[in-house]
C-alpha cells in the first residue's frame, strides 16, 4: 500500500518509502539552513560593522536581534502550527526567511540589516517547530521517527559548525553578503518541492488561541533572552541584565497563572507536568548550552592561546561536525536497542569525560590533537543526548499536541544556544587572573563538564521509567 493510501486509511507507514524519503530531505534541508544561520555571521561581524558603519555598541545587535525573536516566539508559533496548520506556517516562514535574507544581503545601513535579522529570527521561530512537528507527525513513533530525529539532530548540530566554517570562507573569498544570499536558493528549492510532498496537518476542530497566554509567555521569553544576552556584554550583576531577566521571570509566573485559569490554554499544564516533557527538556537545555558554549570557549583557546586565525579556528571544528553526524546516525540504533533514557545517560557520560579531558590543554600546538579527539568523541556523545532528548520530549504526545511538544523542544534548543555563550563567558572571565587566559578557559571548561554530569544524573534519576503514551 502506498504512503498516501496508508494516510487516508489512518495507518502509519512501517518503512521509509520513497515519498517519506523526499519529505525527510525537504524538512532536513530547511532545518540545516536554519542551524547554519545561528553561527554563519559570527566570524563576519567585524567586517559587517566596518562595511555598514555599525558602532561597537550596536554590533552585538546583529546577533541579539536574531536570538531574541528566534527564542522568544518559538513556543507561540509551535502552538499556532497546531491550530492553523503546520505546513502553512512552515511554508509561510520560509517565504519570510528568503525575503529577509535577500534584504539582509542587500542592506546598505545598520537599520535595514537589523530589521532583516529580526525577520530572520521570526521566520526561524516559525519554521523550526513547524518543521519538527511535521517530522514527528509524518513518521510514526518508533524506529522510523527515531531515525528521522537522529538525522535532524545531526544536521542541526553539523549546521551550527558548518555555519562558522562557511561564514569564514564566504567572507574571505566573496563577501559577508553571501552569508545572507545563501538562504535564498535553498528556501526557493524547498518552497518548490514541499507543497507537493508534505500533507497539511491540523486538528479537525480549531480551538481558540489563548491570547493572554501567548502575550505573557512571548514577552517573558523575550525579556529573559534579552537579559541573558546583556549579561554576556555587561556582566551578570549589571542592571542591563538583571532588570529584563527579573521582568521576564515575573511575566512567566503570570503566564503560569493564566494557563491555570483559561479553558483552552496555550500550553496545557498537564503536558508541562509530564515527566518526559519536563525533564526531557531540562536535559536538552543542558546539552545545547554546554556544547555550543564549548565551541565558544575552544574558539577563544585556538585564537588567543594557540594564535590561530578565525578561519583556521573555524576549520578546526570540522572534526566536531563529523562527530555530530556520526552521533546522529548512531543514536537511533542505540535508542532502538537500549531505550531513550539509557542512551541519554551513555551519551552524557561520554560528553562529560571528553569535556573533562580538555582540562589537559596546554599552550603548545601539540594540544591540538587532544582537542580534535575530545571534540569528535564529545560531539558523538552530545548528539546521542540530543536525539534522546528529542525522542523523550516529543514521544507519547497526541498528534494534536506535536506542535506544542516540538515548540517546547525548539524553545529549549534556542534558549540553550542563547544562554551558553554569556554563561561561559562570565565564568571564564571570572577565572582569569590577570592575563591568564588559559586558566579562565579551563575554569569554564570544568564548569561545562560539571553541568553535563548534572544533566546526566538528572536523566538517570527522573527519566528512569518511561511514562505511558497518549492514545491517539
Amino acid at each position: 500500500m502506498s504512503t498516501m493510501a496508508e494516510e487516508r486509511a489512518g495507518t502509519a507507514p512501517a518503512v521509509l518509502t520513497p515519498r517519506l524519503r523526499l519529505v525527510l530531505v525537504v524538512l532536513l534541508a530547511a532545518q540545516f539552513m536554519l542551524a547554519v544561520d545561528f553561527s554563519i555571521l559570527n566570524v563576519a561581524l567585524p567586517v559587517i560593522g566596518a562595511g555598514l558603519g555599525f558602532s561597537p555598541t550596536r554590533l552585538q545587535w546583529i546577533g541579539t536581534a536574531f536570538a531574541l525573536c528566534a527564542a522568544g516566539f518559538t513556543l507561540l508559533f509551535g502552538r499556532v502550527a497546531d491550530l492553523f496548520g503546520r505546513r502553512r506556517l512552515f511554508l509561510g516562514g520560509l517565504v519570510v526567511l528568503g525575503a529577509a535574507s535577500l534584504a539582509g544581503g542587500l542592506a546598505q545601513s545598520p537599520e535595514v540589516l537589523i530589521t532583516a535579522r529580526v525577520f530572520q529570527g521570526l521566520a526561524t521561530a516559525a519554521v523550526t517547530p513547524a518543521g519538527l512537528s511535521l517530522l514527528t507527525t509524518s513518521f510514526p513513533e518508533g524506529p522510523l521517527r527515531e531515525k528521522a530525529l537522529g538525522l535532524n539532530g545531526a544536521l542541526m548540530s553539523a549546521g551550527f559548525t558548518t555555519g562558522a566554517i562557511l561564514g569564514g570562507l564566504l567572507t574571505d573569498l566573496l563577501s559577508w553578503r553571501w552569508s545572507f544570499f545563501l538562504n535564498v536558493p535553498v528556501a526557493l528549492a524547498v518552497l518548490c518541492v514541499a507543497p507537493a510532498v508534505i500533507a497539511e496537518s491540523r486538528p479537525a476542530e480549531r480551538p481558540k488561541l489563548d491570547v493572554p497566554g501567548a502575550v505573557t509567555v512571548t514577552l517573558g521569553l523575550l525579556a529573559v533572552v534579552l537579559g541573558l544576552t546583556q549579561a554576556g556584554e555587561h556582566g551578570w550583576g549589571s542592571s542591563a541584565a538583571l532588570l529584563p531577566s527579573a521582568a521576564g521571570v515575573l511575566l512567566l509566573v503570570v503566564f503560569w497563572a493564566v494557563e491555570r485559569r483559561v479553558p483552552e490554554p496555550l500550553v496545557p499544564l498537564g503536558v508541562l507536568g509530564r515527566r518526559t516533557v519536563a525533564w526531557g527538556n531540562a536535559v536538552g537545555l543542558i546539552a545545547f548550552l554546554t556544547e555550543t558554549s564549548l565551541v565558544f570557549l575552544l574558539t577563544l583557546y585556538l585564537q588567543k592561546v594557540l594564535g590561530f586565525s578565525p578561519l583556521a579556528a573555524g576549520l578546526s571544528f570540522g572534526v566536531l561536525g563529523v562527530g555530530t553526524v556520526v552521533g546522529g546516525t548512531v543514536a537511533p540504533r542505540v535508542i532502538g536497542r537500549v531505550g531513550a533514557t539509557p542512551a541519554l545517560i551513555a551519551g552524557g557520560l561520554v560528553q562529560t569525560v571528553c569535556t573533562a579531558a580538555l582540562l589537559g590543554l596546554g599552550t603548545g600546538r601539540s594540544s591540538l590533537w587532544l582537542l580534535l579527539v575530545a571534540t569528535f568523541a564529545g560531539g558523538v556523545g552530545n548528539m546521542v543526548v540530543i536525539v534522546g532528548f528529542m525522542v523523550t520530549a516529543t514521544g507519547g504526545l497526541a498528534d494534536r499536541e506535536q506542535g506544542l511538544g516540538s515548540g517546547l523542544a525548539t524553545m529549549t534548543q534556542q534558549i540553550g544556544i542563547t544562554m551558553g555563550t554569556p554563561v561561559m563567558s562570565a565564568v571564564a572571565a571570572g577565572g582569569m587572573a590577570g592575563a591568564d587566559v588559559l586558566g579562565g578557559l579551563k575554569t569554564a571548561i570544568g564548569v561545562n563538564a560539571g553541568l553535563v554530569l548534572l544533566g546526566t544524573l538528572a536523566a538517570a534519576v527522573f527519566l528512569r521509567r518511561p511514562s505511558g503514551r497518549v492514545r491517539r
